[in-house]
């Protein structure tokens, strides 16, 4: 039997029960919808949380701390190193040197120290942390009223909402274009025979453990200072999702003016009992040019004998956990499916009682076991067919309605809102396919019961 003439007979087959065979259509189009549906849910949960931290400016940031800090945060790094109290730190030359690698756009510290913004006459307490220019990529600052830093050193502050409210409760958006005071304190490196003209001094000691007047000591002061800053702009939130050191401000600035001034950072007093009176940092924020250049970037940090961390080693378990997710979604979605399967079952396995003459008469004629199967298979394709293609249409309407009833819950508490559900081209494709193979899979018993009807034995009786 050729293929056309397969095509029309298992057509004219299906018009001729358009109830049963069309309610057996509906049933399939509504376990592809619900499959449809759930894997959508669990592509658009997974894109979203994507679409959180890429917006956070996370995905191309690798984070580098010295191993001899932070120990036991990362337990097997930590069994794996050999005298930590020996590794490198984070100095300028460190920084230098990732600096100079491939693919690496930028090395920043990461700056958060105390400081007080002067207003009015009152003052106000703050953290202070510095931004680098590319921050201005960040979600955060895509509502920003104001404007971004003018320069890295530009004598220039981003404020808070929260604290602007706080400086400023009735219009906090009037503080854009004033100027105000930031006092701080700023770190002042001591001369070694300072102690002897009885200024305070930090020393370091040798290994030996007495207390030494050599040239290897060494200290500093801090001074507390004033600058005057122009307030450029306002955010009403964190930046990089609170992610980050720097986030947890309140008063931000260009970083390379928080280096330029110096400020006395929570580090200081480490690396004076360390000894060296070099500047060190706590952690190094190493941005990358291309987010698949990471790991490579960041196994080179590795070699330098640095511990580094990225969004990279995090997404490990977030994409674990939303394979989890679509594997269960995909189970009950499939329920649906299961329960079309048995109605496919039931309507050819009717249809085969109904037709005992028909296909009686058609291999009395000729018709080989393998045509009376191919021609059950071809009605079960079809119904498959058309009910992927009415489950799908059916699944986008349902997937429409989620992401409208969750605009508005999120809009009703005053959040912008967001695509929880998102059907990608290849789910159509796979849920097509998914359903016409479910379908074939459905026919193996009727079409094999049909084949072997005997046909003396149907004509006999009919």
């Amino acid at each position: 039997m050729k293929g056309y003439d397969l095509f029309e007979l298992a057509v004219r087959n299906l018009r001729q029960s358009k109830l049963r065979n069309g309610l057996t259509t509906v049933g399939i189009s509504v376990g592809v919808a619900s499959l449809v549906a759930m894997l959508s849910l669990g592509v658009g949960l997974q894109q979203l949380a994507t679409r959180r931290l890429a917006g956070s400016g996370m995905f191309d940031t690798v984070f580098v701390t010295s191993k001899q800090d932070f120990r036991g945060f990362d337990r097997e790094d930590d069994q794996k190193t050999e005298h930590p109290e020996n590794a490198p730190v984070l100095d300028e030359p460190a920084r230098g040197a990732m600096t100079h690698l491939q693919y690496v756009t930028e090395v920043e510290p990461e700056i958060r120290v105390m400081g007080e913004i002067v207003s009015g006459g009152q003052t106000h307490f703050g953290f202070v942390t510095g931004l680098p220019m590319s921050a201005r990529e960040n979600e955060a600052f895509d509502n920003l009223q104001g404007k971004f830093f003018s320069g890295p050193s530009a004598e220039e502050v981003i404020l808070l909402g929260d604290f602007a409210k706080e400086i400023d409760p009735k219009n906090p958006k009037e503080l854009i274009g004033q100027e105000v005071t930031l006092r701080y304190g700023e770190r002042q490196a001591l001369a070694p025979d300072s102690e002897s003209a009885g200024r305070p001094q930090l020393t370091g000691t040798p290994s030996g453990g007495n207390n030494s007047t050599s040239g290897d000591d060494f200290g500093f002061s801090v001074v507390r200072k004033t600058q005057k800053l122009k307030v450029v702009g306002i955010i009403e939130e964190e930046p990089y999702g609170g992610m980050r050191t720097v986030s947890r401000g309140r008063i931000f600035l260009p970083v390379d003016l928080t280096e330029k001034l110096n400020m006395a950072q929570f580090t200081d007093m480490r690396s004076s009992l360390r000894g060296g009176g070099g500047k060190t940092y706590m952690t190094l924020t190493v941005r990358v040019k291309d987010p698949g250049k990471v790991a490579q970037v960041q196994d080179a940090i590795n070699k330098m004998g640095f511990r580094t961390f990225s969004v990279l080693d995090a997404t490990k378990s977030l994409r674990r956990f939303f394979t989890v997710l679509d594997l269960f979604l995909g189970i009950f979605g499939s329920l649906a499916l299961a329960v079309a399967t048995l109605a496919i079952i039931n309507t050819l396995v009717m249809a085969v009682l109904e037709r005992r003459r028909e296909i009686g008469v058609m291999k009395a004629i000729g018709a080989s076991d393998r045509d009376v199967k191919r021609l059950f298979f071809a009605e079960a394709g079809a119904m498959g067919f058309f009910g992927g293609l009415l489950g799908i249409a059916l699944g986008f309407a349902i997937g429409k309605a989620i992401n409208v009833g969750t605009g508005i819950y999120l809009h009703r508490h005053q959040l912008p809102s967001e695509a929880v559900w998102i059907l990608p081209p290849w789910l159509i494709g796979a849920a097509i396919v998914f359903s016409i193979v479910v379908s074939l899979l459905a026919g193996l018993y009727p079409a094999s019961r049909a084949a072997k009807l005997d046909p003396v034995q149907t004509l006999k009786y009919e």
